[in-house]
């Protein structure tokens, strides 16, 4: 694949390569698609734990019934 990614990141990956964090472009690249996935996984579990976080502030405050596991199964056998 040969894809033109202008000046400035050329620049960076560059630098990248000199300061001895990678080998070659392509290694540059790669390391940085898995930190940006790693990056998404983090950010995306941040937001499920916000989101718990919030359902279970709104069940502490009664403000949302709450079921046991046990009243889900009765309720699912019907």
């Amino acid at each position: 694949m040969n894809i033109n990614i202008g000046r400035p990141y050329e620049e960076a990956i560059r630098r990248i390569i000199d300061k001895g964090y990678a080998g070659n472009q392509t290694e540059v690249i790669r390391q940085a698609i898995l930190a940006y996935e790693k990056m998404l996984e983090e950010e995306e579990m941040m937001l499920v734990h916000r989101g718990v976080s919030i359902e279970m502030e709104e069940i502490l405050a009664g403000n949302t019934p709450f079921s046991s596991l046990e009243d889900m199964k009765k309720l699912l056998k019907k």
